[in-house]
């Protein structure tokens, strides 16, 4: 499992978590669409706004290996904002490779996209 060094671990001063520290021994959690709600709080709106930012600011455009990246907080992202760039796509895979779908985004979260960094 690759470790993505310099990605932040967690949204700060929550126990939102961005990234796992080992892999899960008994099997890998596969990642899945989930759907995100109007009536969600406001500080689960702030975390996937976070971690959003984390991923364009550490890959970009580029396809990234999923690697040490919780599933549960991509899940709540893949789909729209970010998809698999695997053909075929294997969801049980830490090797899986993802793309930002940056129009989509940007749509989403275009705070994440700024330069002054104001959504931490």
């Amino acid at each position: 499992m690759l470790k993505h060094r310099g990605f932040p671990g967690r949204l700060p001063g929550t126990d939102f978590q961005f990234t796992i520290r080992r892999a899960n021994p008994r099997g890998i959690t596969a990642l899945v669409r989930r759907e995100r709600y109007r009536d969600r709080k406001a500080v689960d709106k702030r975390a996937d706004l976070a971690f959003m930012a984390a991923l364009w600011e550490h890959f970009g455009d580029q396809p990234f290996e999923r690697g040490n990246l919780d599933a549960g907080r991509l899940s709540w992202l893949f789909g729209r904002e970010v998809l698999p760039y695997d053909d075929p796509f294997d969801p049980e895979s830490y090797d899986s490779l993802l793309v930002i779908n940056e129009q989509a985004a940007r749509a989403s979260f275009p705070e994440a996209f700024e330069e002054d960094g104001d959504w931490e």
